[in-house]
C-alpha cells in the first residue's frame, strides 16, 4: 500500500494563519428597516385621535349675524408680538389688555361677566386673518369660563 504523504512543517512558517485586516464587513440592514416599518404601521393603526380637540367650524356663507347691541367685543390683533395683543371692544375704541397671559385671561373673564349683568349674552371675537389660532383659542378658553356666554367668531360675509 502506498504511503500517505506526510505534511512537512517548515520551522519558519507561522502555525496560525491570520486573516487579512482589510476585509470589509457588511451588515445587512434590511431586517432592521422591516422592523421599523412594522412598528410605524402598528402605532398608526393602534393610535386613537384626540376627539376633544377636533371640531369643524361653520362656513361664513351659512352663518347668521349677531346683534351688536347684545354683544361684547374682543379683538385679537395681528401685530408681531407674542402673545398677540388683545383689546376689549372693537379694536378701534377700547382698552388694550396687558401682555401677561394670566392677567389678560382674568380681565377677559371680568369683562364678559360684566357684559352678562348688562344682558349681553353674545361674545364676538374679532381676529385678524394673520393671527395664530393659538391666540384665538386662548381667548375662547378665557371666555368659556363664564357660564352662559355664547361665543361667536367674526368673519367676512361671503359675496
Amino acid at each position: 500500500m502506498p504511503k500517505a504523504a506526510q505534511p512537512t512543517f517548515e520551522p519558519e512558517a507561522p502555525l496560525i494563519r491570520r486573516r487579512d485586516r482589510r476585509e470589509d464587513v457588511e451588515m445587512d440592514i434590511t431586517p432592521m428597516i422591516d422592523i421599523t416599518f412594522l412598528l410605524l404601521i402598528f402605532f398608526i393603526v393602534c393610535s386613537t385621535p384626540d376627539q376633544k380637540s377636533s371640531f369643524e367650524l361653520a362656513e361664513a356663507r351659512h352663518g347668521k349675524g349677531v346683534s351688536e347691541r347684545n354683544s361684547i367685543f374682543i379683538t385679537v390683533s395681528a401685530e408681531s408680538a407674542d402673545p398677540a395683543p388683545v383689546y376689549l371692544a372693537d379694536g378701534i375704541n377700547g382698552e388694550s389688555l396687558p401682555n401677561d397671559l394670566d392677567e389678560q385671561n382674568e380681565l377677559i373673564r371680568e369683562a364678559v361677566e360684566k357684559g352678562r349683568t348688562e344682558l349681553k349674552e353674545n361674545v364676538l371675537i374679532k381676529a385678524d386673518r394673520n393671527v395664530a389660532y393659538r391666540d384665538v383659542a386662548r381667548v375662547i378658553k378665557a371666555v368659556s369660563r363664564v357660564e352662559g356666554a355664547k361665543i361667536h367668531l367674526a368673519v367676512l360675509e361671503a359675496d
